[in-house]
């Protein structure tokens, strides 16, 4: 089976609903709180391994009791972390508000994602062997750089989705094999707000962009063309915290299920993955919280059948 190798960011989020945003300086109640395993890396990681992927997470977390318990969900979900390290900081936290729309604001205290500045011997290990790489901007942009070295030496696939926007080297988004922005993200990286056109500067020279829309589906984009628009299916949404990380590790597992290492993926290929990743998108929507959102590969496969 094809190896999908996860670096990222594996954080505790602290989730409060409400009825709406407070203004500045503003007091309000909310009505729950919750505390779920969270973190773009994890949650992506979670999504690719409950959707069949064979999937590795490398990170970081502290040495407390949010570590310990994101470590035992790793174990529970089938996932790999021996390679994930103990760091001298807290485990991270993400801070997040979700209105009754089901739209979502986020503060992410970085904690011990921050001391992933380097590759250790056997992480790079991991990448060389893996067939996917996936990646986000939660982490220092150091080893994201690194990351994306290593496995293009090794003819890894490359996978990243830029949140939060950061400043990246030039020519990096370049140099990855796929980028999967949403439309504000993209349009922030290349100062263009039609996401169609956004899509199309994002994969020039030869390299795959999705830009996702919500509910309005995804822009689909290879060598600096669109290949057209994917539609969302329709439900109603409940918390979107998790669907754009969802959408991403249901991609990488469905691209991996019929991946062969070392050649392109196809225009056919990424078409049905991308539909199979806005149906499982579509269902976490429906559920509450990150990873408690996330659906099984049968549950998928029974919408698609």
């Amino acid at each position: 089976m094809n190896t999908i190798a996860v670096l990222g960011s594996a954080n505790m989020d602290l989730v409060v609903r409400q009825s709406r945003l407070p203004l500045p300086g503003e007091t309000i109640f909310g009505t729950g709180f919750s505390t779920v395993p969270g973190g773009k890396g994890l949650n992506q990681a979670v999504a690719a391994a409950r959707l069949g992927g064979d999937v590795t997470f490398l990170g970081a977390v502290g040495a407390d009791a949010y570590g310990t318990e994101l470590r035992a969900l790793l174990v529970g979900e089938g996932i790999r972390s021996a390679e994930l390290t103990t760091a001298d900081a807290p485990t991270g936290t993400a801070h997040i508000s979700v209105v009754d729309s089901g739209e979502n604001s986020i503060v992410v205290v970085s904690g011990a994602n921050a001391t992933v500045t380097t590759l250790s011997v056997e992480q790079r290990a991991v990448v060389a062997d893996a067939a996917f790489l996936v990646m986000q901007c939660e982490l220092p942009t150091r080893v994201l750089v690194e990351g994306i070295a290593l496995a293009r030496a090794a003819g890894v696939f490359t996978v990243l989705t830029p949140a939060p926007v950061v400043p990246l080297p030039a020519g990096f988004l370049a140099s990855v094999d796929l980028v999967v922005p949403n439309q504000g993200e993209a349009a922030e990286l290349t100062g263009e707000s039609d996401p169609v056109r956004a899509a199309e500067l994002l994969s020039a020279e030869g390299s795959w962009a999705i830009v996702t829309l919500g509910s309005e589906g995804a822009v689909v984009a290879f060598d600096g063309e669109a290949l057209g628009l994917a539609p969302a299916r329709p439900v109603t949404a409940i918390d979107t915290t998790a669907a754009g990380d969802t959408f991403v590790g249901a991609l990488v597992a469905q691209l991996a299920a019929g991946y062969l290492r070392g050649t392109a993926v196809t225009s056919d290929q990424m078409i049905e993955a991308v539909r199979y990743a806005t149906v499982a998108s579509s269902i976490a929507v429906t559920r509450a919280g990150a990873t408690t959102s996330m659906p099984t590969k049968a549950e998928v496969d029974a919408i698609l059948a």
